[in-house]
């Protein structure tokens, strides 16, 4: 069971790692939190920061667990790697409940009624620890999605597309966000870096979208690629599957239940007739957990040991032995040209030590040496506590 500290006992930022067909996320709890819109000090700088792969710790995006404000039992803000806010996301929601039961030590069967800017979200802890979803009915006037593509016979948007001189054939579904899918003979054949932000941008898309390209394996079994409003490729999009299968279905493509293999896995999707719901069956699976240190603190310990070794001085100097050497040398920084005290060195007692340890150490033994101080350091770092610094 995942124990990570409560918002209060912070200064600094606990947040878990989760990824769902590895669509990748970072959960912070803020449901105790005394401000929680202000908790932790999120912005979308700093959404973009922690997302970033390189300088952060790297996500598709950032999910917040609220306290409820519209009777759910809890509520769900999410952000993109970019930092902009969508309505809703598939595989986070289902991060999100896995996060939960972790967190609060709940066993399959368990439900959560979630309120998120797509409205009430219900989803199910399964026994074999993965998460279904129901995810309500799709929106299927252009209005709703939104888009300005009209209705057309299949009884949801539809219409043909030119994208950089090329043409496609478009059906839009919402899923409390928007989604363009496009069938396609083979989607490895599509340049999903060029048309993808194509799509994503595109005037008949007022609000931006999610853009999917689909390939009919059979009527129970299509394969997809996917490309994430505000996050670019993705390897998975649970609301896009639900999206994909909707409007599939409704051209005629495919049945109303079916498997839908993404770049990191498959979906089950089911989108039931006598509801007019759609449900949604995948894994989410804790990655790790870790806590980001307040960067004002960082800040203010480094100050405190530039001020207590001033620069240009060691911060410890080994005494020699025999007279008095005279003023500290800082031997980096003053004889890289060579030794400008050679006949009293205050470093020559520490190479020698060195050179002797050489001479008289084999070299299996000198990794021996290594690899025990390794260990000791690495099971030093692990004996603090689940929690690490980034």
């Amino acid at each position: 069971m995942v124990r990570l500290p409560r918002v209060s006992e912070f200064s600094n930022l606990p947040f878990s790692k989760y990824q769902g067909l590895g669509n990748d996320f970072l959960l912070l709890d803020a449901r105790t939190a005394a401000d929680p819109e202000q908790a932790f000090g999120l912005t979308s700088e700093r959404v973009v920061q922690l997302c970033d792969r390189r300088f952060g710790v790297g996500a598709d995006g950032v999910i917040l667990a609220l306290p409820s404000q519209a009777g759910g039992e809890l509520r769900m803000r999410i952000f993109n790697a970019d930092g902009s806010e969508p309505e809703m996301c598939g595989n986070g929601i289902r991060c999100l409940a896995r996060f939960l039961a972790d967190v609060d030590g709940d066993g399959p069967g368990r439900f959560w009624q979630i309120d998120t800017l797509a409205g009430r979200i219900v989803p199910e802890l399964l026994p074999d620890g993965t998460v279904r979803v129901d995810m309500g009915a799709p929106f299927l006037e252009p209005q709703q999605v939104p888009t300005t593509l009209p209705v057309g016979d299949a009884g949801l948007p539809q219409g043909e597309l030119d994208l950089d001189g090329e043409r496609f054939a478009v059906a839009a579904a919402g899923m409390g966000n928007p989604h363009v899918v496009i069938p396609v003979p083979a989607v490895e054949e599509i340049d999903l870096e060029r048309f993808g932000p194509l799509f994503e941008h595109h005037p008949a898309f007022p609000a931006r979208t999610n853009v999917h390209f689909v390939q009919v394996l059979s009527p129970d079994h299509l394969l997809m690629r996917v490309w994430e409003r505000g996050a670019g490729p993705t390897l998975a999009c649970g609301t896009g599957a639900c999206a994909t299968l909707v409007a599939m279905h409704s051209l005629g493509l495919c049945e109303r239940r079916a498997r839908l293999d993404l770049p990191g896995g498959p979906l089950q999707i089911h989108w039931d007739e006598s509801s007019g719901r759609v449900v949604m069956d995948g894994p989410a699976e804790h990655v790790f957990d870790g806590v980001i240190p307040d960067p004002e603190a960082v800040a203010l310990s480094r100050r405190q040991a530039a001020a207590a070794t001033p620069i240009g001085e060691p911060a410890a100097v080994l005494a020699p032995s025999g007279p008095e050497p005279g003023p500290e040398i800082d031997c980096a920084t003053v004889c890289t040209q060579g030794c400008i005290r050679p006949e009293s060195c205050p470093s020559a007692e520490a190479r020698a030590r060195v050179e002797a340890l050489l001479r008289g150490t084999s070299l299996d033994d000198l990794v021996s040496i290594a690899t025990n101080s390794l260990e000791s350091r690495t099971r030093a770092r692990f004996d603090k506590g689940p929690g690490f610094n980034l």
